[in-house]
C-alpha cells in the first residue's frame, strides 16, 4: 500500500479538493495553507484515517505539527502503522 497516495486521496475526499491533491508533494504545506482544512475538517480527516488504516488516534497525539505538511501527515500515519 502506498501510504502517501492513500493520504492524498483521503485529503482530496475530505477537503473536496477536486483532484488538487494530485499535485501535492511531501513538502506541500497543509494547515494554514489550505483554506478547506479547518477544525471540522481535521476531525473528519482523523476519523477517516482511523477507519481506512485501522488505528486509533488519542487526543494528545494531535497537534498542529502533524498537519504542517503532507510529509508530516504521512509520517504520522506511518508511525501509527508501525506501532
Amino acid at each position: 500500500m502506498d501510504i502517501k497516495q492513500s493520504v492524498l486521496s483521503i485529503l482530496d475526499e475530505i477537503l473536496s479538493l477536486k483532484g488538487r491533491s494530485a499535485g501535492f508533494t511531501l513538502e506541500t504545506p497543509l494547515l494554514g495553507a489550505i483554506p478547506e482544512l479547518d477544525s471540522m475538517a481535521v476531525v473528519a480527516l482523523i476519523t477517516t484515517l482511523e477507519e481506512r488504516f485501522g488505528f486509533m488516534v488519542d487526543d494528545d497525539e494531535i497537534d498542529g505539527a502533524v498537519f504542517a505538511t503532507v510529509g508530516t501527515l504521512v509520517g504520522f500515519v506511518e508511525g501509527k502503522l508501525a506501532a
